[in-house]
């Protein structure tokens, strides 16, 4: 409900320019990304992953609805802050409980699953925000406060229906736990992170897109329904792209969902019409679908269950870092050079890390 129309309120209401924009959501995804490193660490140690899935999505869901009282960009950054520390509390924890309750031989289709359940709140909350601003004229600071709702009806969820497998002895307990804090994250698992740290560096928050789709003349109330198709996309493919990574392999579903990436990235630079906007949004939406189940799989089978939860937190936070300088110097290129000129940048960037990805393809699997 909130993040389609976050853009335009930080722009139009507020006053802040695309490199506040980049600043606001470059320092969120870093955020998450360093509580990402102690929360899988720390879940590691407790071998307890679920009440870090309920603090995290508890923090995230008082503190997304106060952005309907903020009065400055700069007190948006502190409530995108809060939010983005309760994404970080929760989700490796919460990927290492999927990975522990899922057979390896469907670890990609779980963790698509995982996504496209993800994608499909986020495609019912876009058409709940258009309906409310279009039809029952309500704005858009009160639309923020409404998204309370929600959030604390996935907080109920999880304490009330998510299990947790049992856990281990208090002796086996110990001896895991002191083990796995020494113990270094297997050599393959770094060399893939590295990569997709690479590819993040192209990879700047979706917030541009949305700034784009105004500029090529999206009218606002659209907005939420430009977002809700995206994320209608993602939640209808995500099941069989992530299904795909488990039949062709991880890295060739990765490959191909960057080969994607790419050429919207070269769509977005030279887009200038509504109906190409909606279009390239579309089809841009193909890129999650080929590679959140098949990132999250191929972690999970480089990791040993014991070391999940770091291997996780590695994962999250080493990509998420990179969204801190990739989301500031495109900001601060559009601002400079425009955005056509930016969004070619990125995708040079993101063809970069496709084909090391491809060059190194064959090594991955051998690699200790």
């Amino acid at each position: 409900m909130i993040y389609p129309l976050l853009p335009d309120f930080l722009t139009r209401v507020l006053g802040a320019g695309p490199a506040a924009l980049g600043l606001v959501e470059g320092v969120a995804e870093a955020t998450a990304s360093f509580a990402k490193v102690v929360a899988g660490w720390w879940s590691d140690r407790v071998r307890h992953r679920k009440p870090f899935v309920v603090l995290g999505y508890l923090v995230a869901a008082v503190a997304r609805p106060l952005v309907g009282f903020a009065q400055s960009w700069g007190q948006v950054l502190a409530i995108r802050f809060s939010d983005r520390v309760g994404k970080g509390v929760r989700t490796p924890p919460r990927d290492a409980l999927i990975a522990a309750l899922t057979p390896a031989r469907s670890r990609g289709r779980a963790f698509g699953l995982q996504r496209a359940m993800d994608n499909a709140g986020a495609f019912v909350g876009p058409l709940l925000a258009a309906l409310l601003l279009k039809i029952l004229d309500i704005d858009e600071r009160r639309l923020f406060l409404l998204a309370f709702v929600p959030g604390l009806l996935a907080v109920l969820l999880v304490i009330l229906r998510v299990p947790e497998r049992a856990r281990k002895a208090p002796e086996e307990q110990a001896a895991v736990s002191s083990a796995a804090t020494r113990e270094r994250l297997p050599r393959r698992l770094r060399i893939v992170i590295g990569i997709f740290v690479l590819f993040a560096l192209a990879n700047s928050t979706d917030a541009f897109l949305l700034l784009r789709a105004r500029d090529a003349g999206v009218p606002l109330w659209q907005m939420p329904l430009l977002w809700a198709l995206f994320q209608g996309v993602k939640a209808a493919a995500g099941v069989p792209g992530g299904a795909l990574s488990d039949r062709i392999g991880r890295e060739p579903t990765l490959l191909l969902g960057w080969g994607v990436y790419v050429l919207a990235y070269v769509g977005f630079a030279y887009v200038e019409t509504v109906p190409a906007t909606w279009l390239l949004f579309a089809f841009y939406a193909l890129y999650f679908a080929l590679t959140e189940g098949a990132e999250r799989a191929l972690v999970a089978d480089f990791a040993p269950e014991r070391l999940r939860g770091r291997a996780f937190g590695a994962f999250h936070a080493a990509t998420g870092a990179a969204a801190l300088p990739a989301s500031i110097l495109f900001g601060v290129l559009w601002s400079m050079i425009g955005p056509r000129a930016t969004f070619l940048a990125g995708a040079a960037v993101a063809l970069a890390a496709t084909i090391s990805l491809l060059v190194l393809h064959g090594r991955l699997r051998q690699a200790s």
